[in-house]
Order: C-alpha cells, then structure tokens, then sequence
C-alpha cells in the first residue's frame, strides 16, 4: 500500500454533478481538497472529440458495429448508447458489469464530469409537496428539511450555472432565479392556449426549465446556448452546465484542487478512536495498486449506486454491515422517475409555418394531480408532469414504395404535418424492498462485489401511468388535434437516470441513513450528496436538487472544520 504523505482537508469521491459543486464549494471555503473519479480525464473542449461531427463524418453515419454493440448491450436498452457521437461517454458493460434480479437499467459514466456531461439539464425545485408528502401520507418517514431550508441554496445554484425558464407562480413548482426562456413553437403555443380554455384545474403548459444559458448574463467565461442540440457529445461553448464547463474550473481557479483519475474508491476507512473516517482506500483503475488518501472529510458523490455500494463495502468491527448502516437501511429504497406514458397526435394547421434552429429543450407541464381540492386522486398518490413538444415530422418516412421520381422530389423539399407528444413522468414511491446488494462470489477485475439489483414499479406507479396517458389523450383531443395515439412503455427502473434513495436522511437514525446536513448519522465528518439521499423522489428532475444539497453540505462542512481549527 501506498500512503501519501500529504493530507487534505476534504476528499470528493466522484466529479460529475454533486461533486463538482462539493469541490467547487470546499475549495472556495480554502479547503485543500482532492477528487478521486474512478474513470479517465475529460477536459473540457479538448476532449469532445464528435462535438463538431456531421453524421457523414462517422464511418456508418453514427451506427455502431455489432462488435462494438456487444460491450454495451445492458446500456443499448437505453438507446442512449447507440450513436457513435456519445457512446464513448457510457462505460463498457462487459468490464463493469452489474446483476439483475428484476430488470435495471443502469447508465453510467466513468470519466472526469461523469453523467453531467450527458444529463437532460432539466432542471426543478422540489417543493413543501414534495418534502411533506411522506409524513402526510404515513409513508416512509419524513424528510428532516422543508423548502424554506433549501431555496437559498436552489438560488445560489441557478446564479451560477445558468438556467432559462420562466417563472410561474405555483406552490407545487417554487420559481427560481432564470435566464430568459427559450421559445415555444406555433404548435405548442397552440396547445398551452387550448389548455388555458380548457381546464381550470391549475393546469398550464410551459417552455422547460433547462440549465442552458440565454439572455446577457455572464457566466465565468461559458459562451450561451448554440441550440446545436448536440448536448450529449460535451458543448464546446460551455452553454450548458457540466462539472467540466463549470464548477470543477471554478474550484480549480482556487489553487486548491487536486483531480486525479483512474482512482476506484473501495472503502471509507473508519477510525474507531475518534469515531469518525479517517480517508479511503483507493485502487488504481490502471495499475491495480492500492492507495490511502487522508482527508479531515469525505464526501461521496459517486451516484446512489456506488456511493451505497462504497458504504457497504467499508466494514469495521463497529460496522460490521457497512458504515452508518446502523439502520439497515442503506442500499435499500431505490427510486426512479417512471416515464414514456402520455400520447402523441396530429396537429391540423400551421402548415407555413416552421422553426429555426434545434432548440435543446421542450415543453413542460407541471403537476396538476393531488395538489388539492378536486385535483386529488382516489387511485394513486403523488403527481406527474409531462415533457414533450411539437415539431414538423421528416421527409424520411414518405420514402416509401410510392414515393419514386417526381412524387419523392417533392416530397422531401415539404416538412410533414405538425406532430405533438406528451410523455408523462411520474414519481415513485420509497419502498423498502426496492434495494441493491453487494455479490461476493462475482467479483469484478479490481476484486470488488458486483452490484444486484432487486427493484419494480408497483400498484401505484401503474396507477399513476393509466392517468398519465388518459389525460394526455384528454388534453389532445380537447385541443381538437387529430390521429391521436396513446402510449405506454413502462420499462424498467433505472431507464430515467435519476436512481434515488440508498442512503436516505431522516431525523432519526434508527431509520435513516444521513441527518439534514447529509452527513452520516454515525460519522458526522462523512457527508452524502448525491441521489443517495433523497428520501422521496418528487415527480421532477433531480439534478439541481444534488447541486443544491452539496454546496449546502459542503459549506456546513467548512464551517465545521473551520470550528475545530
């Protein structure tokens, strides 16, 4: 073993999302910190090799080779994973790989920036629906926070990163702090108008709220918004957020970063004399050989999966099932966002109209269900908001057996009709027997466990889907739309890219694992700020919540060291 003579103050294991703001925050705090990313170095531009790429550029036009599909084929259910222009930032499922009890598709990233690089850039704040729906309903246990402790936060966020959105007034989707929104098209002008005289539930149709920047604002040296809508093969321009375009740079301009890649995380190394982690234990990816890092603080923000599977692999005589598993709660209550349910249909009209540019971004309708007097649900509990949009469909499906010489000429110099999609996505229940286990018999090259899951949607998420595509279909046809189509495709847990929950805060630690300051009931200098922590999922996208709750988390935890200097 190895043991470097140099201790920092803070160790983040992890750099995409939550531990490219826990870095960026400690080493503004002037704490010495060193990331640890399991996976290679991605500097920004530098490294995005197909951000410029034209589908004539790549060999097959994007398509990837049966050889190459073959590594991949978990992630290939995605369909995420199977474009040339992006692939390179999913890993290798046959050098990771994973078990599965129940189906669970899980994506991943190894490489400097992680997922942030490749996530949707939705971008919501949870609400007082969403902190006090568990004690409400008697289900699960009660978040240790509600909005009022979190917003600053939210605000510091969006300040920083940049996100386009417009404010809207409702409780169910607190405002925030926006660059101006993108546009809607005709057509979902169309709809968000036939929703306004259609229904007076609370119901509203929106652009999404997307961390890309617009308008005049500056943001430390990132360029705005290109709508290239190549977002998944890294921005050049930084125009959307990434812990490469973002914070790690920030962190970085401290002098008090230290990145280094190809460092897998095995254990949180406990010191039973002061009750607290004293650093990790790390293997070289490349080299094999094992390294223990010193740290005053640790924060795990490798996603919920590894960092609940770095948790349960660092045993002690004081924790025998894992450290601050005194609760036997940790790799158990995984949650997702469930999605593709809602409808699709023909939009009549509009026919000289089009659009200009590939705007990265769609229309957002929030929660209408179970806020309240006629809106709740005697079926399911929790809500849904719909993504989705309208567009001109291509030329590419009139090339038919009839569509020869003249008739195909002048089919493709005309875009088709005007089509609108809503997708539902839908929150999910905590539930204890939704879990994750370490296999000790299947080992991977570096000796660790491997992962099973043990996850399903239940009764009230397929509830919620029947209301999803029902008010869909309901919102289509009131609109007076044509050739509409319903849609359900649950697929499994693991598909929305927003696993949740393996080790979640709560006040008490007999059923929690993490406090209201993300630290470890039992080691309160080991703080967990990605989806591990969330104690229930809302019905919107998780990522600014992460960012939020590690720059609070890790700002607690300089002031903390700051008290013992």
């Amino acid at each position: 073993m190895n043991n470097p003579s140099e201790m920092y103050d803070a160790i983040v294991v992890g750099s995409g999302i939550s531990g490219g703001w826990a870095a960026k925050e400690l080493c503004e705090n002037g704490l010495k910190t060193l990331v640890l990313e399991r996976g290679r170095m991605v500097e920004h531009v530098k490294d995005y090799h197909t951000m410029n790429m034209d589908p004539w550029d790549f060999e097959y036009k994007g398509q990837l080779p049966k050889s190459e599909r073959d590594k991949q084929l978990k992630q290939a259910r995605s369909g995420y994973t199977t474009d040339e222009a992006h692939r390179h930032f999913f890993v290798n499922d046959v050098e990771h790989p994973y078990n599965e009890k129940k189906r669970f598709d899980w994506l991943r990233g190894y490489h400097v920036g992680g997922r942030s690089l490749v996530w949707g850039r939705q971008s919501y704040r949870l609400s007082d629906f969403d902190f006090g729906a568990n004690k409400k309903e008697g289900i699960a246990i009660d978040w240790p926070i509600r909005y009022k402790d979190i917003a600053p936060w939210y605000d510091k966020v969006e300040e920083f990163i940049g996100v386009s959105g417009e404010n809207l007034g409702l409780p169910q989707l607190p405002d925030g702090k926006f660059c101006p929104p993108m546009e809607l098209n005709c057509a979902e002008e169309d709809l968000k108008g036939k929703i306004d005289e259609n229904y007076d539930d609370g119901r509203l149709l929106t652009i999404g709220r997307v961390a890309h920047i617009t308008g005049t604002q500056t943001f430390q040296g990132r360029a705005n918004c290109q709508f290239r809508n190549r977002c998944m093969r890294g921005c050049p321009f930084g125009g959307y957020f990434s812990s490469n375009s973002s914070t790690l740079p920030a962190a970085e301009r401290t002098g008090n970063l230290t990145i280094r890649p190809h460092s897998i995380v095995a254990e949180v190394i406990y010191d039973e004399a002061s009750g607290k982690a004293s650093g990790v234990k790390v293997i070289d990816s490349e080299t094999k050989e094992v390294h223990i890092f010193n740290a005053k603080v640790i924060f795990l923000c490798a996603s919920a999966i590894a960092s609940a599977s770095i948790l349960m692999q660092s045993k002690s005589e004081r924790f025998p099932n894992g450290m601050g598993n005194d609760s036997g709660e940790l790799g158990h209550n995984i949650m997702d966002h469930h999605f593709k349910a809602g409808a699709m249909a023909t939009v009549p009209g509009f026919e000289d109209k089009y659009y200009k540019g590939r705007r990265p971004n769609g229309i957002y309708i929030p929660r209408f269900r179970n806020v309240g007097g006629k809106t709740d649900q005697p079926n399911f509990k929790r809500g849904y908001g719909y993504q989705g949009g309208a567009s001109r469909s291509n030329y590419e499906e009139l090339i038919a057996e009839l569509a020869y010489g003249k008739d195909l000429k002048a089919a493709v110099t005309k875009p088709g009709d005007w089509r609108m999609m809503l997708m539902g996505f839908g929150e999910c229940l905590p539930y204890h027997e939704n879990k994750m286990e370490l296999d000790y018999d299947n080992l991977d090259q570096w000796g660790l466990p491997t992962v099973t899951f043990d996850v399903e949607w239940k009764e009230n998420e397929y509830e919620m889907r029947k209301d999803m595509v029902a008010e869909a279909m309901d919102m289509l046809s009131k609109a007076g739309y044509k050739d509409i189509e319903p849609w359900d495709d649950p697929g499994a847990p693991g598909l929305g890219i927003h696993e949740m929950g393996t080790a979640r805060m709560g006040k008490d630690p007999k059923t929690s694992v993490c406090n209201k300051n993300n630290q470890l009931h039992a080691v309160p200098n080991v703080y967990v700020t990605d989806g591990s922590f969330m104690t229930s999922a809302s019905c919107v996208n998780p990522s600014l919540t992460y960012m939020a709750f590690s720059a609070r988390a890790a700002n607690h935890a300089a002031q903390q060291i700051k008290k013992e200097a």
